[in-house]
């Protein structure tokens, strides 16, 4: 077979590489070249050579490096070709000589009063010249090499839209000549809400993989916490940067426990705690302080976080305090109206009050257009359904998720699920049709 020849194999490597490294190559280059459009370009050329070398030459010992440097390379000639930045010109040339296998150390060399250059790319991506979903989609494109259809499913919006959006912006940050710098003072404020937000999806989609076989994408949460950590440092008085340090610390501590031995999905009210991050725990809780006690505090991150430290530091499913997580998701969605967020106020209801209650709050969701697709809404209901033993009404709603999931992680909790309703008919003389 084709896709088992150690060429593909080498091909499917460097296609992993470029995932785990884009960013950092993306930002790295827009620092040269001030464009976002033409480094995601040049980046994308630094993967072709690598594809064309790779194969014959073996893959190298600091792939992430050697592919800046071929970056690095591409980014000079465009320069000498647009006769652009004579002095910055000299500058990356004396940075970028040497032989492809003995590149220093690019970490070394992106230190500056900001700190990250992909800190940088972030708010350069969420210039206000851009629409907020341009901004977001776009950030999530270069920050995160997230597929069209990764971000697609984040957002619950239609993949031609997300593309369009992305080249729209690019298109935009060229023609308005965007600088690729990180804001300060008012405009770092105006600009913090989009910056959060596209976090958030970065950090969601590394906790919960919209596709493929695998639940976790564990780097993506450890990019997305640490570009909160530089967000914290940058701006300590913020309560939202804080809040949503706080929340996604306290998330990423369950990673472990949220896969069994098989890689199947563990739900959270069945996980062993003992498995739990402690240290990331006390990071979060401790974040959330700082947050509750600045003014402003009680912001949607903040709130959040809030709801995850309710189950931190219940020491088992049973110590939970489901009717203080009502309330709090209540007050979201008084600050964040959203059908998502609702249908999770919805799973507290249920907790606290009953499965009947939260049932009745997920049957305006039904006719909601964003979650058409939303394979939770009837996961959700089908768990609601499945608790008031009315299993045929579960099974088909477990069965509706099961084709609406692009995970294959989910699928499989989800086909349980509903043979399990299938089991419960059959004991009660209900067999399936």
């Amino acid at each position: 077979m084709q896709g088992s020849t150690p060429e593909a194999a080498t091909h499917a490597a460097i296609r992993a590489v470029f995932k785990r490294e884009s960013a950092k190559l993306v930002a790295g280059i827009a620092r040269m070249v001030r464009d976002v459009g033409l480094a995601e370009e040049l980046a994308q050329d630094a993967m072709l050579v690598a594809l064309e070398k790779w194969p014959e030459a073996g893959v190298p010992d600091n792939p992430g490096a050697w592919l800046m440097a071929a970056g690095k390379r591409r980014a000079i000639d465009e320069l000498r070709r647009r006769k652009l930045l004579e002095r910055k010109h000299e500058e990356i040339g004396q940075a970028s000589q040497g032989d492809e296998r003995a590149v220093p150390d690019i970490e070394e060399q992106l230190d500056d009063d900001i700190g990250d250059d992909l800190l940088k790319l972030i708010f350069t991506s969420c210039h206000p010249v851009l629409s907020t979903e341009g901004r977001v989609a776009l950030t999530l494109r270069l920050l995160g090499g997230l597929t069209t259809e990764e971000i697609a499913r984040a957002f619950l919006a239609p993949e031609p839209t997300i593309a369009q959006r992305i080249v729209r912006a690019k298109r935009t940050l060229t023609e308005a000549q965007v600088p690729f710098e990180a804001p300060r003072g008012d405009e770092l404020r105006a600009r913090m809400t989009s910056v959060l937000e596209v976090i958030y999806l970065v950090f969601n989609e590394g906790y919960s993989a919209t596709a493929g076989d695998e639940l976790l994408r564990p780097a993506l949460c450890d990019e997305a916490i640490r570009l909160g950590s530089i967000l914290v440092e940058i701006a300590p008085d913020e309560p939202e940067a804080l809040g949503l340090l706080a929340l996604m610390e306290i998330q990423a501590s369950r990673s472990k426990a949220r896969v069994g031995p098989s890689g199947e999905l563990v739900l959270l009210l069945d996980q062993d705690r003992s498995l739990w991050d402690h240290a990331k725990i006390a990071r979060g809780l401790a974040a959330l302080a700082r947050a509750e006690e600045l003014a402003g505090a009680g912001g949607p991150y903040a709130l959040q976080a809030a709801i995850a430290a309710c189950h931190a530091r219940a020491k088992v499913a049973a110590d939970t305090d489901w009717q203080r997580i009502a309330v709090l998701y209540y007050a979201l969605s008084e600050r964040m109206p959203s059908p998502v967020v609702e249908l999770n106020r919805a799973v507290a209801v249920s907790m606290a009050f009953g499965p009947a209650a939260g049932l009745a709050i997920t049957e305006p969701l039904l006719t909601e257009p964003a979650l058409a697709d939303y394979h939770l809404l009837p996961s959700v209901r089908g768990d609601f359904l499945m608790k008031l033993e009315r299993y045929e009404e579960a099974r088909a709603e477990f069965a509706r998720a099961v084709a609406l999931t692009r995970n294959g992680r989910e699928r499989a909790l989800l086909i349980d699920r509903a043979n399990e309703c299938t089991r419960a008919l059959e004991r009660a003389g209900r067999p399936a049709e």
